[in-house]
Order: C-alpha cells, then structure tokens, then sequence
C-alpha cells in the first residue's frame, strides 16, 4: 500500500475490507491452563476440522506445529483439502517444550539455537507445500526473568540474526514477529510495536513483518489502532493480524468484542484506511464454553462490527479526526453503533442548546 504525504492511503477512504476470517485449529475444541489440564474432552484431528469448517464467516484455519501435529501431517494435509478451509498461517512451537525454557533463536547454547533456526526453515518449507505464505514466530520463551540474568544486546543481536538467517532460507514465504509483553517469560525481548518494528528494522528483509495480537496490544497499554498506523507508516509490516479480548491485566483470549467493543470500531477504520488485505485469525481460549460455539460468536462479532464500519463514510470520520473534538469523537462512535439514534441525539443537543 502506498501513503500520501499526509499519511492517507492513495486508495479514497482505504480499501473495502473482506471477511477473512481464520480459527487457530485448536480453539474449536478444549483448553487448559496452568490449573486445570483440561476444561473438557479431547477432540480428534477429523471432529476439529469438521467444528472449525461448520462455523459461519471461517473460511481459514492456522495450525500450531506442535510434535503431535508433525506427527500427523500428512492427515493434517488431507483434512485441509477436504475440509475446503485455506490454511492462513503455521506457527512455529519456540514455546510448549522444555527445551527452549532458555530461549529459542535469542538462546546463547549454539546448539538450541540452531535447532530453533532449523525449526523456523522446516516450518517454511511445510508452509509451501501447503500453499500457505505465512509462517508466525512467537517467541514467547525469549527474554528474561530475574535482573542480571540476561545480556539484552547480545540476546537480540541473537535473534535477529536468527530470523534473517530463517528469511533468506525461503523468500517465497513471509516470516511474521508476534510481540507480547510478558508471558511466559517476565519481559519478552519481541514486546511491543516499537520494539518489533526496530527488530524488523535491523533485521533488514523484505519479508520479514509483524503479527498484530489485539490483546497483546491491550495488555501492553497500547492502543491496537494506533498499532496497526505505526505498522503502516514505518514500512508496510502488518503481515498478519490476531483476534480475541481482554481486560488488560491478563492475555485472557476472550471472545471478540465482549470488553473492548469501542476500540474495535477505530480498529477496524485503521486496518481500512492504511490498506490491510490480510486475514484475522481469532485467537481465543474459551476454557469454560464449548470452543466452536465461542469462536462462532467471535466470527459473529467479527462481521458485525466490521459491517458497522463499512457502512460510514470515511470522509465524517476523516473529518471528526481533522477536528481533534472530543465530544465530536464520542458522537462518532455512537453514530456508528447506533444509527438510528442519531436522530434522537441531535435533537437533545438542539434542546440543550435553547
């Protein structure tokens, strides 16, 4: 996408965005956290495909290359043809096993480094067999802990050379950094938009960009819609874009829209306004409710507050940007959640007014 000098997309108003909408594979069927080891019953790789392709609006799917997964990829392969749903993305596991409870492409052991490298190459030539563009790091096992536990520069330099290494591997396919604040390390070297786009920076590849997690946005005090601008403006690298919700305290991985509903609306404008044609993978865990029923309301929300903003003009919203009013912007926002009350609203300003 190219930008004028004022920063607005040479497309008028952006682009119409369609509905792209993944699942993670296993966020159709049961989830466990730290507590409990499982919420509810084992689900086969055959019933997860069958509850993520009978859900309304996903017509993708991303897979997690956990060894179980390996194990069984050549069903796997056959499941996505039958299936019909589009493989989004494989994400590289730096983050269920042991080993890499020291870091993955930051490590300082050569030996687990390279292995972490040789992880993130495989996963690039599986993504090409299964005609998937997209390969997802999340490197949530490097940082750190404990002060003076970790060399900050060394330990990035590490990485980055780790990643560059992994992209010139395969050109053909797009290696996307996942940033999150905390979790399961203290404080993750990859945490926040900043921070990745001068990771992404030194790194120096074209196809090297950013996953954006709307709740690793929220948990690290961002402002997601802020995010996706600064993704825009400083290079293109929006590469790929996760869906869930929280309460800023935590990485709950809500159902969409349940707590930030608002946000979403602004969201929504920015991914229109600077071009984004990629996909939305929701990435929840609903420990408590049935997964395909919860993913199922998150793709429901997906498309009705996605539908809300399709329906403005981006011309008022540019112009109530232009004003920098407040009350202009809560006016706004109620506008675009309850149209039909707009009528009401300007006739009690008009009331006051008298």
């Amino acid at each position: 996408m190219q930008y004028n000098k004022n920063g607005k997309s040479k497309i008028s108003g952006g682009v119409k965005m369609k509905e792209k909408y993944s699942v993670f594979l296993g966020n159709v069927g049961s989830c466990s956290d730290r507590y409990c080891t499982a919420y509810g019953r084992t689900y086969s790789w055959e019933e997860l495909f069958e509850r993520a392709a009978s859900i309304p609006y996903l017509s993708g799917v991303d897979l997690v290359l956990t060894p179980e997964l390996l194990e069984s990829f050549e069903k796997i392969r056959g499941l996505l043809k039958a299936s019909g749903l589009k493989p989004v993305s494989l994400a590289v596991d730096h983050f269920t096993q042991a080993k890499w409870k020291q870091g993955t492409l930051s490590s300082v052991n050569p030996s687990v480094r390279k292995e972490a490298i040789q992880d993130t190459m495989r996963a690039m030539d599986l993504a090409a067999e299964i005609g998937c563009n997209l390969v997802t790091v999340w490197p949530g096992q490097d940082g750190y802990d404990y002060l003076f536990q970790a060399d900050y520069i060394r330990e990035r330099t590490l990485f980055a050379d780790g990643i560059r290494e992994a992209c010139r591997h395969r050109p053909d396919i797009r290696l996307s950094l996942e940033y999150k604040a905390k979790e399961p390390r203290c404080h993750c070297y990859v945490n926040s938009t900043a921070a990745t786009l001068l990771m992404i920076q030194e790194i120096g590849e074209k196809n090297c960009g950013a996953v954006l997690d709307y709740g690793h946005a929220l948990l690290g005090y961002e402002n997601p819609a802020e995010a996706v601008a600064m993704l825009a403006k400083y290079g293109n690298r929006l590469f790929h874009v996760h869906i869930n919700d929280n309460y800023r305290l935590w990485d709950d991985d809500m159902i969409v829209g349940s707590v930030h509903t608002l946000e979403y609306l602004e969201f929504f404008y920015w991914l229109r306004r600077t071009g984004y044609d990629g996909w939305m993978t929701i990435d929840q865990y609903p420990y408590r409710e049935d997964g395909q029923e919860a993913v199922a309301e998150s793709a429901a929300w997906l498309y009705t507050l996605e539908q809300k903003m399709e329906q403005m003009d981006s011309e008022i919203i540019e112009d109530v940007l232009r004003k920098k009013d407040g009350i202009a912007a809560s006016r706004l926002m109620r506008r675009i959640l309850f149209p039909e009350e707009e009528l009401n609203g300007q006739k009690a300003v008009q009331k006051i007014r008298r």
